[in-house]
């Protein structure tokens, strides 16, 4: 081993001995999450006729596609490919991004990194300890995901494709993640450039779906050609336990990627000093806007980076999903089977069809805007671990002041970003029905039910940073990931009820009509007291780094 590479297996060794818990915790979720959706099939879908049924409405109705993946068949498999494969694709993504930049820019950042250089140990080490330690998660997962399946009674062949295409992505995004760490300065920053390429990809993967090509059988299809631009579009172009067999030569497409991405944050990491980025902050302004006087303002300058971008994203998502709504009205004179599917992603009950389908797409928003509170309110414990927060609190400046200010703007920004996502829907779909008015009071009703879920995520990420600020960003950023599957996707994946009543979204109406008091109050005093439990703990405990 030649000397930049000396001290890896030490390294890697601390990395296991640092993730004992979550990396675990990642894997058995992601696991039982895929065991329930398969064992679901037999209750849900006990014949061929009820999963044949399911399928052409699948293929006739885009939004079911893009959250679910182009079915190819009516075999349990196949069917369990098509519901959940791509979920646990995209939990495999977060999980390999967040263990990768933890032990890479996030000990730069803490100067850990610094300090360890110091010792006998090469210049690639720690990105390589990194790597090899989540690509074995990624193998472990891929193996239980295959051993689960085949105790399913399913092919051992398929099996093994399915695990071994959940694990590939995951170590392709790991290497994504490797190259995003050598580019900035923060592990925040970091975290977001590879969680944003993660949900890129399965966005890509979800359009490619939406439009693919359905066969003249009526109920199978073949994904358009953005799918090949995505890891876990990849993960599905394997089609496992479909009829021809596996695609195992698709295992090169994510081999192939680990390699150039490697090779360049390799070579990128050569280019830089320890500490920085490629990608060097802009220096400020001679002089200090009177704003960054106050706790309020300085947290407003950190956060708005990361609004601005989360906004444009829902925004345009809105949009979109405004104007596919016409679609969907169209459809269903075709095909009265959609409005059921759409009840179920808007939560159960019965509605009517465009109805469930904002209160389904609603929920996709909340659980998108969960997403930016997690990050922005993640924004203190990056301050924190940087020592930029120790000099702010050793003036004038109270801890309470100071991370109450983050929680004030994060808050904020999703209030927002809830209003923008009904006006951009109210906007593309009002004026197309002459109903402006009546359309944005109604989506602006039905995004703000989403507001107490969300805030309960908020109230969760609080309390992680007050009470275990070395493992919030990753328990946090897992609590979302659950949230997520579970909340919105619970009952179209056959998790049971009780597990899925772990999330806040499960709670949450569909629509206003359906509003009671009750859980929304319950919600919001959860997020209350989560919140408050942080600010408490925060105040007494140490400075962490």
């Amino acid at each position: 081993m030649s000397d930049a590479f000396t001290g890896t297996g030490r390294l890697a060794h601390l990395a296991l001995r640092r993730d004992r818990v979550q990396l675990p915790v990642w894997i058995l979720s992601t696991v039982a999450l895929g065991a329930f959706a398969r064992s679901a099939l037999d209750t849900q879908y006990p014949t061929e006729a009820d999963r044949l049924a399911v399928l052409r409405v699948a293929v006739d109705t885009p939004a079911v596609l893009m959250f679910r993946a182009a079915p190819t068949g009516t075999s349990t498999g196949e069917m369990t490919a098509f519901g959940i494969l791509a979920f646990l694709a995209i939990l495999a993504g977060f999980m390999s991004t967040l263990a990768v930049i933890r032990h890479t820019r996030q000990n730069e950042e803490t100067g850990r990194a610094e300090m360890i250089g110091s010792t006998a140990v090469g210049r690639h080490a720690g990105l390589t300890a990194a790597l090899v330690v989540v690509a074995g998660a990624n193998l472990v997962l891929g193996a239980l995901i295959a051993l689960t399946l085949v105790g399913a009674g399913e092919p051992a062949a398929g099996s093994l494709a399915a695990g071994a295409g959940v694990g590939a992505a995951g170590i392709a995004f790991a290497a994504v993640a490797a190259v995003a760490a050598q580019l900035t300065q923060s592990a925040r920053a970091a975290n977001g450039i590879a969680a944003a390429v993660v949900g890129a990809s399965y966005l890509v993967r979800g359009v490619a779906d939406a439009f693919g090509e359905v066969q003249p059988n009526g109920y199978t299809m073949t994904s358009a050609w953005p799918s090949w631009l995505s890891p876990i579009g990849w993960t599905m172009q394997m089609r496992p336990f479909a009829e021809g067999g596996n695609r195992w030569w698709v295992l090169a497409l994510p081999l192939a990627l680990l390699v150039v991405a490697v090779a360049a944050a390799f070579a990128l990491a050569g280019r830089r000093d320890v500490g920085m980025g490629l990608l060097a902050d802009r220096p400020g302004p001679g002089q200090a806007s009177p704003a960054l006087l106050s706790p309020l303002g300085l947290a407003w300058r950190l956060q708005r980076g990361t609004a601005l971008g989360w906004g444009i994203a829902i925004g345009v998502f809105s949009l979109v999903l405004g104007s596919m709504a016409n679609a969907i009205d169209d459809l269903v004179a075709e095909n009265t089977g959609v409005t059921g599917t759409l009840n179920d992603l808007a939560g159960g009950g019965a509605h009517a069809i465009t109805d469930a389908f904002f209160g389904a797409m609603m929920a996709t928003i909340g659980a998108l805007v969960a997403g930016y509170l997690v990050q922005a309110l993640m924004r203190p414990r990056a301050e924190e671990a940087g020592t930029r927060a120790e000099p702010v609190l050793a003036t004038a400046t109270g801890r309470l002041t100071w991370l109450g200010g983050h929680i004030a703007v994060a808050t904020a920004g999703a209030v927002a970003m809830l209003g923008l996502a009904a006006v951009a829907m109210a906007l593309v779909y009002g004026l197309s029905v002459h109903d402006l008015g009546g359309q944005l009071a109604h989506l602006a009703g039905t995004a703000y039910l989403q507001l107490p879920a969300v805030l309960t995520l908020a109230g969760l990420a609080v309390a992680l940073f007050g009470l275990v600020p070395r493992f919030a960003v990753g328990l946090t950023w897992f609590g979302f990931a659950l949230s997520f599957v579970l909340g919105p996707y619970g009952a179209l994946l056959g998790v049971p009820e009780s597990l899925r009543d772990v999330s806040p979204f499960s709670h949450t109406p569909a629509v206003p009509a359906d509003a009671t008091v009750a859980p929304l109050a319950v919600m919001s005093a959860i997020a209350l007291v989560l919140g408050a439990a942080g600010l408490a703990r925060f105040r007494r405990r140490d400075v962490a780094t």
